[in-house]
């Protein structure tokens, strides 16, 4: 991008940063699935060079987080983070096999490729290269599951980390930022709504409770809350959307024109901005739902509305002159900062007192979608990003 020192065209990555971030796409991790194999195949190169790891797994020990640390007992401590789970690619015209790993055209394509794969398989490569350098402060690596359904694992790595008194002091979360900073997104806030209400012959609605209609009452106050918060709600520059956004994305309902319908199941999200609380958005649609419940429980004392979450994600926002937005602009040899419209784990790092940036190779442009690729210029820059920790990291930490 124009907003990084300019490299030659040929610029490309090494030999042990690409068959690493192949070796990765190679695994399928979708998030319906376990990511043991990935795990463990980073595990094993880590306990034969005698790095010293931990492992947090999922209740069914089918899903578990790395978290290794190269220099432990040493001060201060630095966290390259990433995500081991990807998206499914069902229903998707790929024209090449997304567990390929194929490298053309000066792209390695694959699911995962460049979200991100690709940016945990240059930090799994430079592992040698840090050991050889004897760091004079921590470098962590942190390795979850289940982002891209919740980040849920993130949640578990950082609970664990805190009851065994680890606190670092900074984090790179290297999401696909095209390697320029990113100091800012909006929360992902998503709920399932589910409305029970009491089934009849459609010529006796009188008699029953229409859970798709009530349903409707609730989404029609959510579209509600969005008009709302497009037309004269808080704005930030620096996204796409540069306000809170709202929708309903899944409705489910009915089982026949001529029977009332006994259940309605709906999911919806807010997209809030970094100073906007989504929990008193979510507020507002459950105190509707409240409202509709007397005249429902007057026909059935069984029928009701009830709420679930599903998706917590926090906002992220750091300052400009923090530390890890500074150490990561020497890195990137940024001249500026940038926000991203997609939600990351960096909103929980941050909340667990660690300054946090993201900051990695690829374009969220192509990542979800069809022959997702990472360009190879891409992945070098990361990996020239990476490698200045030895000089800059130690500088920052005032070695």
């Amino acid at each position: 991008m124009d907003d990084t020192r300019s490299h030659p065209p040929s610029f490309t990555p090494g030999s042990t940063t690409l068959e690493w971030a192949r070796r990765l796409v190679r695994l399928h991790t979708v998030s319906d699935r376990s990511n043991l194999a990935l795990i463990e195949t980073i595990a094993d190169e880590l306990r034969t060079i005698g790095v010293p790891l931990r492992l947090t797994y999922d209740d069914a020990r089918q899903k578990a987080n790395l978290f290794a640390t190269l220099g432990e007992g040493k001060p201060a401590g630095l966290v390259l983070s990433g995500h081991t789970d990807t998206v499914p690619w069902d229903g998707q015209a790929w024209t090449t096999d997304p567990l390929a790993a194929d490298v053309r055209d000066g792209r390695l394509y694959g699911r995962g490729s460049a979200d991100m794969k690709g940016y945990i398989g240059a930090v799994v490569a430079q592992t040698r290269h840090w050991l050889e350098a004897d760091l004079p402060f921590a470098l962590h690596y942190a390795f979850s599951y289940d982002e891209e359904i919740g980040a849920f694992g993130a949640r578990r790595l950082l609970a664990d980390l805190r009851d065994a008194g680890l606190a670092p002091r900074l984090c790179i979360i290297g999401e696909p930022t095209e390697m320029v900073p990113a100091i800012a997104h909006k929360g992902v806030y998503r709920w399932r709504c589910s409305v029970r209400g009491h089934a009849a012959h459609s010529s006796l609605t009188p008699q029953a409770v229409n859970a798709v209609e009530a349903a409707a009452r609730v989404i029609a106050h959510i579209a509600g809350i969005g008009d709302e918060l497009r037309e004269t709600g808080l704005r930030q520059a620096g996204f796409d959307v540069p306000y809170t956004t709202a929708a309903v994305c899944v409705v489910q309902g009915g089982i026949a024109d001529n029977v009332v319908p006994e259940d309605c199941r709906f999911h919806y999200e807010f997209r809030n901005l970094p100073d906007v609380d989504a929990e008193a958005l979510h507020a507002r649609v459950v105190e509707r739902a409240r409202a509709l419940e007397p005249a429902m429980k007057a026909v059935d004392p069984a029928t009701g509305i009830r709420f679930e979450s599903i998706t917590e994600m926090p906002s992220f926002k750091a300052r400009p002159d923090e530390p890890a937005v500074a150490l990561a602009l020497r890195l990137a040899g940024a001249t500026r900062t940038t926000n991203v419209a997609f939600g990351t784990e960096a909103g929980l790092f941050q909340r667990a007192g660690i300054s946090t940036v993201v900051c990695g190779p690829g374009s969220i442009n192509q990542a979800h979608q069809a022959d997702e690729f990472v360009s190879l210029e891409q992945l070098a820059r990361c990996e020239a990003f990476l490698r200045g920790i030895t000089g800059e990291g130690a500088r920052f930490f005032g070695h």
